[in-house]
């Protein structure tokens, strides 16, 4: 018996337009010899399914259903490709956790954790992995730039804490221009993560659930036309993403190490990808992503395509790991 997919997508950040974008995609490629995929739009003003032809109808909160044709519908398993929040930050797994509901991600405590950089930090660092020299902040806090810079040195990055996308990150070459990038953040996030430049090669590695086992796909290199990888070079062709990277034998042995390290030490399930940058050998960590881009173009998918996956394969086998938890 087929079973009923709700793709839940957009949310409540600025990633909305970005998540349809991935939710559309995974729409398109669940096999529907196994599923009746539907869309469903989390958004700040109403949660609707849509059929298919764009017709809403909206979501019974009390149990995540909806009627279609005078015809109630519940769903088997959630496929969560909320970026940000209320899906990538947990909120809205605690609720499906909450109803008995079965969704492709990891536990909702795994989600928060992973999306608030400053924890996940402190995490792998207990565990030894090498990362960026940080400092953090929150809206509010007395900022001493002069002790800031002398800790992280220039240039050093500036990030909101629990976001994605790029957005509001930016990297500050000048003493000068630390204020606006504090200011850039905080419109993001009320917690700031300001970290020190790391010079060499930057990649992102996806770690997946896949077929019962842990699997570390073929890492992408990411050589950006901008100053870093930020959102016109994430979304708007402005860097080069290559699969497999171009890495030495010990690199791609110290990557794979210790990405797979990583996704066990955080406890995770489901979809993963992180970001890397390479101090000589030294794979440094610098954030993992649990709502990664799904569309063919992004990095997880082109990941998966290099290991011989296709989307119908990856985006299935996240909805049969699911339904066997």
């Amino acid at each position: 018996m087929k079973k009923n997919i709700a793709i839940i997508m957009g949310g409540y950040s600025s990633e909305v337009n970005i998540s349809l974008k991935s939710g559309s995609v995974v729409y398109q490629h669940l096999s529907r010899e196994k599923y009746i995929p539907y869309r469903v739009h989390i958004l700040k003003d109403k949660w609707v399914c849509l059929d298919e032809n764009d017709a809403e109808y909206p979501i019974d909160k009390s149990d995540f259903s909806t009627t279609i044709n005078e015809q109630k519908i519940k769903f088997d398993c959630v496929f969560n490709a909320i970026h940000g929040n209320p899906g990538e930050n947990g909120v809205i797994l605690a609720y499906f956790q909450l109803l008995g509901i079965k969704h492709t991600s990891a536990p909702f405590y795994q989600m928060a954790l992973t999306f608030n950089k400053r924890d996940t930090l402190s995490a792998v660092k207990a565990y030894g992995i090498k990362t960026a020299t940080s400092i953090y902040l929150n809206k509010g806090d007395n900022i001493d730039e002069n002790a800031i810079l002398q800790k992280v040195g220039l240039p050093c990055f500036v990030k909101p804490n629990n976001a994605g996308s790029s957005y509001g990150i930016s990297k500050v070459h000048k003493k000068e221009d630390l204020q606006t990038a504090l200011d850039l953040a905080f419109k993001e996030d009320s917690e700031i993560l300001i970290e020190s430049f790391l010079d060499g090669t930057e990649v992102s590695i996806g770690v997946i659930e896949y077929n019962g086992s842990i699997k570390v796909l073929p890492a992408t290199e990411i050589v950006s036309e901008n100053d870093f990888f930020d959102y016109e070079a994430k979304y708007l062709g402005k860097s080069s993403e290559i699969t497999p990277a171009r890495l030495t034998e010990i690199q791609w042995k110290n990557l794979n190490a210790t990405a797979e390290k990583v996704y066990k030490i955080l406890n995770m399930s489901g979809f993963s990808r992180s970001e890397y940058i390479f101090v000589s050998d030294e794979p440094y960590f610098l954030e993992m992503n649990t709502v990664p881009g799904l569309t063919s173009e992004s990095l997880l998918p082109q990941q998966a395509k290099e290991a011989g996956i296709t989307l119908e394969e990856l985006f299935g086998n996240a909805i049969e790991q699911a339904l066997r938890k």
